[in-house]
């Protein structure tokens, strides 16, 4: 057997009279003078140095023949890119050898291709979700091979479908329904247009004879007590392609156990079962530890020789979802090794809007990113990609646990052909490939599809047309249980587990929340108790450092023509406005804007988590929207798509923490509630005291708390707490003796309170790899926080929104890679 990538050589050229952006098609704000643009003549007849695996955008980017179109409004000038036709092609040397067989192997082809070999189409592709093998030995001359991939128009493919089937509702006006390609590329309410082409996964040739190994799918359980001395099963399936009618063994090894069986000459699959005792269990991140196991698989001909292998590393551990009706509905826990967990969730977006800038060590940094704000889960969302082996990998190794969309988002899906075919092609491969995964532990079958055709005026637009139902009620369901049986499929997000009940309803299994930000004030997520929160968010600009490098706009303010650009929200602006108006004191500048807008992205998320943790037991998860962004852009993320961490971040590390203390509104006054996601009890003697501004205590009480293991404890405050003398001049303050952190209640808006003048002391003392900022409050400091990234870009601080009380001292530590002079820029409310 021989495998050679084919990564090396290739050049790119842009097809002459392809390319024009009809107007009417386009559904985008394109300035006047580029409506009709065409492909640069600089750039017909020319040779382009392309990387593979790569993308035209990245390559003609790579040779300084466009902007960055991440920069202002660039993105709106390189639109012709996406419909324009593109030709990759490599030279390549090649000898013949004893293989019978050599296959061209395509892991990704994004999207439309058509592909030729010494000049003979080989064949074409139209997905960009799956891969393909073509046996192209006869086609193969000793010494030198041209080979040649045509990648066509997805918008030429797509807007010919919809013409053909007939248009379908669509959050967006843009095609991306109708082809098999990441639905963000055509832009999304926090992503940019940019609709790629490109080889985006390896390619090579694989040579072998006899046979070869074509899938090999572990279907992997674990019986016997959750705490030691269990029992895991393996059952190996293993597909096998032959070019020779002979007995065959598959031999599998795991844990020091092997088993193999013998596949007669007429067969072409073999399941090899596996017993393993005493393994240890895969756990999630703060239940225990991610013990995986290498397994390997090898295929041999009669005479002992391997024809073929395949490794991984498994985990042991069982999931399901609990879904018994209740008498709060119908409940949505997920259960891992017979423990229910509760979900602290973010959403998922792909990294880079061009796929292959998402290196290992970016998403190991940006999976460090997600621990270190005390999340357990993410949600690969739906209008973006199956995401990476190295993404599942570093998740299976950290005990992360991920939930993963098959690709449908936020439009009716045609379910005739070429479709319905090539998606049962593309969840069967997906579902193989990932089924190896411990970190994955739920299928979901779409992005707010079903929601759409129940609320979005969907079913008049559709009439008979079809919209997707039978790809998430009977497709995909079945392609699980038959792939995958071992995992829980749920059929959307949000999806309430029947049909005849609202598929968005609270009470009944998977909700989002959006009137929060599309029309309604923060606090309204108080009036909620969902059995699982899927999505819920809030908008605020990126770092400024980040806003910096990606718009030119001088003096920068917040309907700047590059700051408008960058909103990609409808309404966005106003959204926010909304939301400073409703709690903050007026911004003065665009540095005060930015930095509250920040702020009230941070508050709406932490009461709408505190909230809901809360009410442990009825609501058993929270998938916050979102951890990422693909690019700079005001959105939802808590890290920006520089890859800083927004002051949500900060706020979210609190709001998930393993143990939370907060103060909560219940049966008309306020209570104490505890809440403790650890293994361990948790017994604390809190101190809750109401005070002045000035620190000036006004009553005081002392509570005891007990909180067992993964569960919550509230404890109501008496009147004489929570009746000030003064609201817009008194805060309650809850402390714990064994905790960091506190729980702060204002009895007042921001707006409305009456702020002393923030009044500090501070210091800064040089350390190895940065420096020690020392703050000490003279007066209250309402939600300290430093954006050294306003100093240097590589700049950042350990803790944000700290409120002080006076006379209390905080230490930030800064790390930076220069020295810097001047204390970080420090923002308070006050």
């Amino acid at each position: 057997m021989t495998q050679r990538t084919l990564h090396d050589g290739w050049t790119l050229h842009a097809v002459p009279d392809t390319g024009p952006v009809p107007p009417e098609n386009t559904g985008r704000k394109i300035p006047p003078e580029n409506t009709e643009r065409k492909i640069p003549t600089e750039l017909l007849g020319r040779d382009i140095p392309a990387s593979v695996p790569g993308c035209v955008h990245t390559d003609l980017l790579a040779a300084g023949l466009i902007d960055d179109p991440y920069l202002d409004d660039n993105e709106l000038r390189l639109a012709w890119i996406g419909r324009t036709d593109w030709t990759y092609r490599t030279v390549f040397d090649w000898q013949p050898g004893d293989d019978e067989r050599v296959d061209l192997v395509c892991a990704g082809l994004d999207t439309v291709a058509t592909l030729t070999l010494n000049g003979t189409e080989v064949g074409r592709t139209e997905n960009m979700h799956r891969g393909h093998r073509f046996a192209v030995r006869s086609l193969l001359r000793p010494g030198r091979n041209t080979l040649e991939v045509r990648l066509d128009s997805a918008y030429r493919y797509a807007e010919a479908h919809r013409d053909r089937l007939g248009d379908r509702p669509n959050a967006y006006p843009e095609p991306f329904n109708f082809i098999r390609k990441t639905a963000c590329n055509f832009g999304w309410d926090w992503g940019p247009n940019v609709v790629t082409a490109g080889i985006w996964q390896p390619i090579g040739l694989h040579g072998w004879s006899v046979a070869r190994l074509a899938t090999v799918r572990p279907v992997v359980t674990v019986t016997g007590d959750a705490g030691g001395g269990a029992v895991g099963r393996v059952e190996v399936h293993a597909a096998i392609e032959r070019t020779a009618g002979v007995p065959l063994t598959v031999r599998a090894t795991v844990a020091g156990v092997t088993a193999e069986v013998t596949v007669a000459a007429g067969q072409d699959s073999a399941v090899v079962a596996l017993t393993v005792t005493d393994v240890r269990r895969w756990w999630p991140r703060g239940y225990g530890d991610a013990h995986r196991y290498p397994l390997t698989v090898t295929l041999h001909d009669a005479a002992g020789a391997v024809l073929d292998d395949w490794s991984r590393r498994i985990g042991f551990r069982s999931v399901a979802l609990d879904t018994t009706p209740d008498a709060h509905g119908t409940p949505f826990t997920l259960v891992v090794n017979d423990q229910p967990i509760f979900v602290r969730g973010v959403n998922w977006i792909p990294d880079d809007a061009f796929a292959d800038r998402v290196t290992r060590e970016r998403l190991a940094h940006r999976f460090d990113q997600a621990i270190g704000a005390n999340v357990n889960l993410l949600r690969v969302w739906g209008g973006g990609r199956y995401e990476s082996d190295d993404f599942y990998d570093l998740a299976d190794s950290l005990g992360l646990l991920v939930q993963q969309d098959f690709l449908f988002a936020c439009a009716a899906y045609p379910e005739e052909e070429p479709f319905r075919s090539e998606i049962a092609a593309e969840a069967a491969e997906q579902v193989t490939r990932l089924a190896v995964h411990p970190s994955l532990v739920l299928w979901t079958g779409n992005n707010e599809n079903i929601w759409g055709w129940h609320d979005w005026g969907w079913q008049e637009k559709l009439g008979e047309a079809t919209w997707g139902r039978g790809y998430y009620l009977e497709l995909l369901p079945r392609i699980v249980a038959e792939l995958d049986p071992t995992r829980p499929y749920w059929p959307g997000s949000p999806w309430s587990g029947r049909e005849d009940v609202h598929p968005n309803d609270p009470a009944h299994g998977t909700t989002h929340i959006w009137d929060v930000w599309n029309t309604h004030d923060y606090t309204r997520y108080r009036e909620y108790v969902p059995r699982f929160l899927a999505e819920f968010g809030y908008q605020a600009p990126p770092a400024y450092a980040t806003l910096r490098r990606a718009i030119s706009d001088d003096p920068l303010a917040p309907d700047s023509p590059g700051m408008a650009h960058h909103q990609k929200a409808a309404d966005g602006d106003r959204k926010l406005q909304r939301g400073l108006d409703a709690h903050l004191p007026p911004a003065t500048d665009f540095d005060r804007w930015h930095y509250l807008t920040q702020l009230n992205q941070a508050r709406a998320i932490q009461l709408g988590v505190e909230h809901f943790r809360s009410h442990r037991g009825i609501c058993m998860g929270t998938i916050v929207w979102q951890l990422n962004d693909c690019w700079p852009v005001t959105s939802w993320s808590a890290v920006d798509g520089d890859g800083r961490r927004k002051p949500l971040w900060y706020a979210l590390r609190r709001a998930y923490a393993d143990r939370l203390l907060t103060v909560q509104p219940r049966d008309g006054g306020l209570a104490l509630v505890a809440v403790n996601d650890t293994g361990q009890p948790w017994s604390a003697q809190v101190t809750v005291t109401r005070l002045t501004l000035a620190g000036e205590p006004r009553a005081k009480t002392t509570a005891e708390v007990a909180v067992p293991a993964y569960s919550v404890s509230t404890v109501p405050l008496p009147a004489e707490l929570t009746s000030p003398d003064s609201p817009r001049a008194e805060l309650l303050v809850a402390e714990a003796g064994d905790t960091a952190d506190r729980a702060l209640w204002f009895f007042a808006e921001d707006r409305d309170i009456n702020w002393p003048t923030a009044e500090y002391a501070a210091t800064v003392e040089p350390v190895d790899g940065g420096v020690l900022v020392r703050i000490t409050a003279c007066s209250i400091l309402r939600d300290l926080t430093l954006q050294p990234d306003r100093l240097h870009p590589d700049a950042t601080v350990d803790d944000a929104l700290l409120t002080l009380l006076p006379g209390e001292t905080a230490t930030l530590t800064v790390h930076t890679p220069v020295p810097l002079d001047p204390i970080p820029t420090l923002h308070t409310i006050n």
